[in-house]
C-alpha cells in the first residue's frame, strides 16, 4: 500500500483524483479507490485532455475510462484548448496547460481534488525554483494543501511517495499506466532537471530528493513565521500615495492606478531579512510580486547595498516586472503600478 497521508482529508468529503493515465495518477486514483471505504470518502475522478499529441491523448482519455469503469469511479472528461491559451495569453507550453488543467478542476462540485505529485516532483520542483533565483516562498515547493478558488481544496496525498515506489505498486498489481512521450522531451526545463540533473545530484547525495524535500518543509515554516510578521509591520509603516504640499498624502484620482510609499529612515531601522520582506510586501500591495533580483533592485534605489546600474539618488526611478515603478524621493520610496499593466 502506498504511504499516503490520510491527513489531508476528512470523513465524508467528496475527493476528486486528477488522472493523465500516467504512473503517479493512475497509482493514486487505485490506492484511494482500495482506501476510500476506510478513510470514509466519496471518491470521482476527472481528466483533462489539453488538445495536443493528438491520438496518443486520446488513447490517454480511453484508458483513463475504462480504468474508471474497472474501479467503479465516477468520472469527468474536460477538453481544452492549450494551443489557443498560448496564442492568446502568451504563455509557454507548461503553464498553459497547467493552468487550464487547474481552472477545470476547480470547478467541479467537489470538496477537494487530489493530484500525483512525489518526493520526486517536490524535488524537482526545488531545484527549478532554485536555478531561476527564486525566493524563500519558491523554495517552499509544492504545498501538501492548498486552499483553490471557492470551496475546493487541492490536497497532494502523496507528497512523501517516492516515484520508485509508485511503479512498484502497480506492477505488484499488475496495473499498466500510459507514457506520455513529452516527459522525455529535453526542450522543457522540468525534462532536463529530473533526466539530466537529478541523476548528477544523486552520485553527490543518494538521498537528495529527501534532503530537497526537507529544505522545501523549512521554507515553507519559515514563510508563514514571516508572512505574519510583515503584514503586522506594513500596517505600521505602509503609507497611502506620495507626500502632498502642506502635508498630508496625495491618492491617484487615476481610474485603476494603485500606489503606496514606504520611509527610507524606518527601513534603516530594520534587520535586512525584515526590510527585504517589507519592500516586497509594499509591491504586492499595488499587484506586483518582486523576484529576489528585483528586491535586491530597490533596495539598492533606497541605498541598501549596491547592485550594478542601480542609482540611489534623489529622484532615480526604477521600471520592473508588470509596469510596476518604484521612485525615491528624499525621504521615500514610492511604488505604483496601473492595473492595467500589471500581473
Amino acid at each position: 500500500m502506498l504511504g499516503l497521508d490520510k491527513t489531508l482529508l476528512k470523513a465524508g468529503e467528496r475527493v476528486c483524483v486528477a488522472v493523465s493515465g500516467g504512473a503517479d495518477s493512475t497509482a493514486l486514483l487505485v490506492a484511494m479507490a482500495e482506501a476510500k471505504a476506510d478513510w470514509g470518502v466519496v471518491l470521482s475522478a476527472a481528466h483533462v485532455h489539453h488538445g495536443l499529441r493528438g491520438v496518443e491523448a486520446d488513447a490517454d482519455e480511453v484508458f483513463v475510462r475504462e480504468l474508471c469503469g474497472q474501479l467503479d469511479v465516477p468520472l469527468t472528461v474536460f477538453r481544452v484548448d492549450t494551443a489557443e491559451r498560448m496564442a492568446t495569453k502568451g504563455e509557454g507550453l507548461e503553464e498553459a496547460a497547467r493552468e487550464l488543467r487547474y481552472d477545470a478542476l476547480h470547478g467541479l462540485d467537489v470538496d477537494a481534488v487530489a493530484t500525483a505529485h512525489t518526493l520526486d516532483d517536490q524535488a524537482e520542483t526545488v531545484v527549478m525554483k532554485m536555478l531561476r533565483g527564486a525566493w524563500t516562498e519558491g523554495l517552499a515547493g509544492i504545498a501538501a494543501v492548498v486552499q483553490g478558488s471557492g470551496k475546493v481544496k487541492i490536497v497532494r496525498p502523496m507528497l512523501g511517495v517516492r516515484r520508485a515506489e509508485v511503479e512498484a505498486f502497480l506492477r505488484e498489481r499488475g496495473q499498466t499506466w500510459r507514457e506520455d512521450a513529452s516527459n522525455k522531451d529535453l526542450g522543457l526545463m522540468r525534462n532536463r532537471v529530473r533526466h539530466v540533473l537529478m541523476p548528477v545530484l544523486r552520485e553527490f547525495n543518494p538521498k537528495v530528493d529527501e534532503a530537497l524535500a526537507r529544505t522545501a518543509g523549512i521554507a515553507r515554516d519559515e514563510e508563514s513565521f514571516w508572512q505574519a510578521e510583515v503584514e503586522r509591520v506594513l500596517a505600521q509603516v505602509l503609507l497611502p500615495g506620495k507626500p502632498a504640499r502642506g502635508g498630508g498624502r496625495a491618492v491617484s484620482t487615476t481610474v485603476g492606478e494603485e500606489s503606496c510609499s514606504l520611509e527610507i529612515g524606518r527601513l534603516a531601522a530594520m534587520t535586512s531579512a525584515l526590510r527585504r520582506r517589507v519592500v516586497r510586501g509594499a509591491a504586492k500591495t499595488v499587484g506586483v510580486r518582486l523576484s529576489a533580483e528585483e528586491t535586491a533592485k530597490v533596495l539598492a534605489l533606497a541605498g541598501f547595498g549596491g547592485y550594478s546600474g542601480v542609482m540611489g539618488k534623489i529622484g532615480s526611478r526604477l521600471e520592473l516586472q508588470g509596469g510596476l515603478r518604484v521612485e525615491r524621493s528624499a525621504r521615500e520610496l514610492r511604488f505604483w503600478c496601473v492595473q492595467q499593466t500589471c500581473e
